[in-house]
């Protein structure tokens, strides 16, 4: 009978000893089920953050280009503009027109430089032709020069050229009288009478380019 109880008792404790230890085992195993959760779940989260960091990253990458491609185009069609700019201004500077004063100068050089290079004729005659075909040019330069002043000035300053223009006529032929008296009665008076009064007529036309003309 006492063996039987101890037989029990000992069964007894076995089997507790058998239920603690599996359920332990099962505790333990639910720990480490729950580590091993916790650790993929950490993993996972990491690889989440991993990963919306790359997406972030590559978000920023992606704005910060296209922030730098927009101010690129930005600056480049400045730049365009800019380059537009001083390249139209060099066009319009190039495409000025000369004024009427620069263009009549230039024409009255090229005028003094034909006389200054044509060949001087031997005989009185052509010599005194030459003289008189160079004052008929600087005369009809001359009136020519007084037309464009005519469209350039006002009435009152034309009134004083008209004015300064009758005193210069009569200076002038005055002038040519006395230059050819010093070879009065010489076959060159005459020629010097001309030859003065086409000189005379062209520094005229110098002087109403360069003081009045625009």
């Amino acid at each position: 009978m006492i063996s039987s109880r101890k037989y029990l008792i000992v069964s007894i404790t076995v089997g507790l000893g058998l239920l603690t230890a599996c359920g332990e085992a099962s505790v333990e195993s639910n720990a480490k089920s729950s580590n091993n959760n916790s650790a993929l779940n950490a993993d996972s989260d990491l690889t989440n953050k991993d990963e919306r960091k790359t997406e972030n990253s590559f978000d920023e990458k992606n704005d910060k280009n296209q922030l730098e491609e927009q101010g690129g185009m930005s600056k480049k069609a400045s730049t365009s503009n800019e380059d537009d700019e001083p390249l139209k201004s060099d066009n319009n500077s190039n495409e000025v027109m000369e004024s009427k004063k620069d263009v009549y100068l230039k024409k009255l050089n090229e005028m003094e430089e034909s006389d200054r290079y044509t060949e001087v004729k031997t005989t009185m005659v052509e010599m005194e032709e030459q003289e008189v075909e160079r004052y008929k040019k600087w005369d009809k330069e001359l009136n020519e020069i007084y037309g464009v002043l005519k469209d350039q000035l006002d009435t009152d300053q034309m009134g004083e050229i008209r004015k300064q223009q009758r005193d210069w006529v009569t200076h002038r032929d005055e002038a040519a009288k006395v230059a050819s008296l010093k070879y009065e009665g010489g076959s060159t008076e005459s020629i010097e009478y001309v030859a003065t009064q086409a000189t005379l007529t062209r520094e005229r036309c110098y002087e109403l380019v360069a003081k009045y003309m625009k």
